[in-house]
Order: structure tokens, then sequence, then C-alpha cells
């Protein structure tokens, strides 16, 4: 089978493979999937709590939520002078379910 663009997901599943891949880009990194998963256990949280969780500092956890933000993975509230981030269900349920298709391999037939 030849790779046809378009023809990967289901449109109404995952939306574009752009992007799809696009997410995945973001998730590509252990601390940003580890503030994926803190906010999916723990709800929203404002920034400055993930600089100590993880142990690094203010400026290379704004890049990671930088990331995750252009990618649609999270959303922003500011509260004061507090940004707080939780996780767009939108795109969550739309990457679960295309993460289920490709394990199913019914993504993959065209």
């Amino acid at each position: 089978m030849k790779y046809r663009p378009g023809a990967l997901y289901p449109v109404q599943v995952a939306g574009s493979e752009q992007e799809l891949a696009q997410v995945f880009r973001a998730l590509g990194h252990p601390i940003r999937l580890g503030i994926v998963a803190r906010l999916g256990r723990d709800g929203e949280i404002c920034a400055c709590d993930f600089t100590e969780y993880f142990g690094v500092s203010q400026p290379t956890i704004s890049g990671h939520l930088r990331a995750l933000r252009e990618a649609g993975v999270v959303r922003t509230r500011r509260d004061g002078t507090r940004i707080c981030y939780s996780l767009d269900q939108r795109v969550m349920s739309r990457l679960r379910e295309a993460v289920q298709l490709l394990d199913q391999g019914t993504a993959l037939a065209s």
C-alpha cells in the first residue's frame, strides 16, 4: 500500500495529519509528557508549580509549555500574575481516538 496524504487518518477523528503530527512532536519530550500526565491527574496547574515539580528552571518549563500550547495540547488562563494551564480536552479526545485507531490498525487501512 502506498502512502497518500490525507488517507492515513479519518479526518473526522484526528483532524489533519499535520495537526496530529504537531501534537505527537509536542509530546516527544519526557518533561512535556510529564506535564500532560500531571495535568491529566491534577487538572489546572500554574506554571510556577511545574518548575519545582520537575526540578528545572522557569525558562525551561516555559519553553515546554509553549510547545504544548502551540500544538493545542494545553489551554491557558491568567490568574493575576500567574498563568494556569489545563489540558484541551478536545485535542486529548482526538488524540485518544487516533491512538486507538492506530492500535487497531484501522487508521492504516485505505
